[in-house]
């Protein structure tokens, strides 16, 4: 299901907020649990087995370790630690990389003569990458001592499939919230900030990430694309990925705070960064300091030297890559992201433009930054070429690219959006300070985009494919 949908709008939402606020505290989490559950398998009911299994073996290997400070022995907790992530490393590799595999090998065979490999494609469950890494981070925590193994199995349940940020994060942690899914408050200023922040992410999405989206599409499938049509694709993928996920993310945030729930933001206006290591503190920061705290540490981090760091952080951001997807688009777009970090540490965390104006700085990174989103938006490395040609003027300045559409709207929506990301109060600000300017203004842009939904029908966030 998709937040920016009839069927969750007008039919799940209710139905949930009106039995989650009829019910007695005691039968909330049930109730909560068992409507992420049908969230998460309204297409594929099937699914739900799959996140079932996956929380019911970081049960029993949590439960196993045992309380902090007990008699356990320290291989058998690691025995328990392993299975549980060869039990989700498992069921991400499987779902996330069998197409590759399958399709290579039946490459390889048709090439020596033989018979392709006769496979029915696997689909990809929503939000596999984000479930999976929060089941993880819970055992990975007991293991370490952070955080005693719960002993209710529905609150895992509960914290495993959590429909807000289920799909498409923020990857929340297990001690982030531990004493929230016991007890927590439902306060009406709670509530009222994440409506706002709701209606601000959703307006996000449809107002201006769908928008931008057309001109990103209509580039990228351009044969030749010119000088402009090139860089504004990029511009648009650019505006289109951080309104779509930053949108969903205030919505998550916002549908957890109606909730009681504290969810960590997600964003901190990232492309306003001077650098590529400050860009990678405001983007993404629950996937950023999962991948810090349970990969680039545990591979050395910083404490062995500058070859160590290197590694480190190569490998860190390479492997990041590949958790969106296998492709080789996705492996270089990490490869390049770990490169330019090398380069700035090697420098003392600071970028080879540091000593330009600010402003220059932001745009310098900025541009760096697109770099990368074309190769992560790129669909085979033959795109890929193609745009990156484009955009040094392989191809001569060509013109701009022109929705079938209302090219207006997609432009001023992209125009908006630039606004936005570069100047304005970020959303989470404006809904806590909930002045009457911000709730005229967010109601307004969620009835606005309400008739944009409407009148086109909803898409996808981009993240739910991983």
């Amino acid at each position: 299901m998709v937040f920016s949908s009839h069927a969750f709008l007008f039919w799940f939402l209710p139905v949930f907020l009106a039995g989650y606020f009829a019910l007695p505290r005691h039968a909330r989490n049930p109730w909560l649990t068992g409507m992420s559950y049908l969230f998460f398998g309204w297409f594929r009911p099937q699914y739900t087995v799959l996140m079932l299994v996956s929380t019911a073996i970081d049960y029993l290997c949590a439960r196993g370790m045992g309380e902090r400070g007990g008699q356990v022995s320290a291989s058998r907790r690691r025995l328990l630690l392993w299975c549980s992530l060869a039990a989700n490393l498992g069921l991400l590799g499987y779902f996330k990389y069998a197409n590759l595999v399958v399709e290579s090998l039946s490459e390889v065979s048709q090439s020596l003569g033989g018979q392709p490999i006769a496979w029915d494609k696997v689909v990809l469950p929503i939000g596999i990458s984000f479930f999976t890494f929060q089941s993880m981070s819970y055992t990975i925590d007991v293991h370490a001592g952070r955080v005693q193994p719960t002993r209710s199995f529905l609150d895992l349940m509960c914290y495993v499939a959590m429909f807000p940020q289920l799909v498409a994060g923020p990857i929340v942690r297990y001690r982030t919230i531990a004493e929230q899914l016991v007890e927590r408050a439902h306060t009406l200023p709670m509530f009222s900030t994440g409506v706002l922040l709701f209606e601000f992410g959703f307006a996000k999405k449809v107002l201006l990430a769908d928008q931008a989206a057309v001109l990103a599409d209509r580039a990228f499938a351009t044969a030749a694309p010119g000088l402009l049509a090139a860089w504004t694709g990029a511009v648009g993928y650019a505006a289109q990925i951080y309104f779509d996920f930053s949108g969903y993310s205030d919505m998550a945030v916002g549908l957890g705070l109606m909730l009681g729930f504290t969810f960590p933001r997600n964003f901190d206006s990232p492309y306003r960064a001077r650098s590529i290591t400050e860009f990678w503190r405001r983007w993404h920061i629950s996937l950023s300091t999962w991948l810090r705290d349970y990969l680039y540490i545990p591979l050395g981090g910083s404490r062995h030297g500058t070859v160590r760091t290197g590694f480190a952080l190569m490998t860190t951001m390479m492997l990041g890559g590949l958790w969106h997807g296998a492709a080789w688009t996705f492996l270089l777009w990490g490869g390049y992201q770990g490169l330019l970090l090398v380069v700035e540490r090697a420098r003392g965390r600071r970028a080879l433009y540091a000593a330009a104006p600010p402003a220059l700085q932001v745009a310098a990174t900025f541009v760096l930054v697109l770099v990368g989103w074309v190769i992560f938006r790129a669909s085979s490395m033959a795109e890929l070429g193609r745009m990156l040609r484009g955009m040094v003027g392989g191809y001569g300045l060509g013109s701009w690219p022109e929705p079938e559409l209302y090219a207006w709207r997609c432009y001023g929506s992209l125009g908006c959006g630039l606004l936005v990301a570069f100047t304005c109060p970020q959303a989470m600000a404006l809904a806590r300070r909930f002045h009457l300017l911000a709730v005229v203004l967010g109601a307004v842009l969620f009835v606005l985009a309400l008739a944009q939904l409407f009148a086109t029908g909803f898409s996808p966030f981009i993240y739910y494919q991983f």
